[in-house]
């Protein structure tokens, strides 16, 4: 077994901010998981019922795929060159280019073409990001880090290929990235409350499928599901949207508690000893859409009585909560 350089796997709660941490923890900077969410404000929400993933509307708890890696590089002085190819035999010949010159890559892939990801979680999600840092040199498959998984991994050069090249909504094209020169500390007083504005932007935003909007929007979206002339429909429309809270990344309370734990974080770095208590709040928010996600599970199982309302209030009491801790955040970081 060979390798292009030396690198070292971490395991990271979702995959877009741990591939940007092992990156730039790589190239110099030690960078955790949680401040490289935060600081690329990449916590969000977003109910966008014109764009379908399967026939149903688009429901997002963080910032666009990418968001991440375009995100970092202001506040860190950091230039990360993008590629992405016409033909799969390019991007494999680029990949390979550059493993051979002994840069670590991050790669975005689908989810359901990854040998490597037990089939039970395998689903047709094309904006899954892993790292390649090397090839076998017998065999020719390539050394993988994702940062979902306990351990690095193998990945044979078709199905990678494959997964790199796969079509459909978010369709990666075979997308690379990596840092172009070293990264460097930045003043962490002036770039995090920046990035904790940007985020309270966006989650305060008026338009109406956008931020605490966004989540209004759907309680009144339940609030029209049929309960008892149509439950199938209304099931799948719920677990719909916990499968996009609860699986595709680290969902809706999963990313509450990345961005506590930045929070923390950003307290120390920054002399702000309030955002620890705000940090705490968060966690409790966080707690709370778990048990919303478990009051849907329990409804679509038929194990409580199938009731959209009572989904819809809990989201409106989500809501509210969100709005007043964001509002409280953004005092928290009104001045220098």
């Amino acid at each position: 077994m060979t390798q292009t350089t030396t690198f070292v796997h971490c395991q990271a709660s979702h995959c877009e901010s741990g591939v940007m941490s092992a990156i730039l923890r790589h190239y110099g900077l030690p960078l955790s998981e949680p401040m490289a969410f935060g600081l690329a404000a990449a916590l969000a929400f977003a109910f966008l019922p014109l764009i379908k993933l399967s026939g149903l509307p688009l429901v997002s708890y963080r910032m666009p795929p990418r968001a991440i890696i375009r995100g970092l590089q202001k506040p860190l002085g950091l230039k990360m060159r993008t590629e992405t190819f016409r033909t799969p035999a390019a991007g494999v010949a680029r990949l390979d280019e550059l493993l051979d010159a002994g840069r670590v890559v991050g790669l975005q892939t689908s989810v359901f073409w990854l040998p490597f990801i037990p089939p039970d979680f395998r689903f047709h999600f094309n904006a899954h990001n892993i790292l390649a840092y090397g090839r076998d040199a017998a065999s020719g498959d390539y050394l993988i880090s994702d940062p979902i998984l306990e351990a690095a991994v193998s990945c044979p050069a078709a199905d990678l290929s494959k997964a790199r090249f796969a079509r459909g909504v978010l369709a990666p094209k075979g997308l690379l990235y990596y840092p172009v020169g070293a990264p460097h500390e930045p003043d962490w007083r002036r770039v995090i409350p920046a990035a904790i504005r940007k985020t309270v932007r966006n989650m305060t935003s008026p338009l109406p499928f956008i931020g605490v909007k966004g989540i209004e929007r759907v309680a009144r979206a339940f609030e029209r599901l049929p309960a008892t002339t149509d439950p199938q429909t209304t099931k799948l429309y719920i677990g719909h949207l916990v499968r996009m809270q609860e699986e595709i990344g680290t969902g809706g309370g999963g990313f509450r508690f990345l961005y506590a734990a930045f929070l923390e974080e950003a307290a120390s770095l920054t002399q702000r000893p309030a955002l620890t208590d705000l940090a705490e709040a968060l966690v409790s928010i966080g707690d709370h859409w778990r048990e919303f996600a478990l009051a849907s599970a329990r409804m679509i199982r038929d194990r409580d009585p199938l009731d959209p309302a009572r989904l819809a209030a809990m989201l409106r009491t989500q809501a509210e909560r969100e709005r007043t801790f964001f509002a409280a955040l953004g005092k928290a970081v009104k001045t220098n």
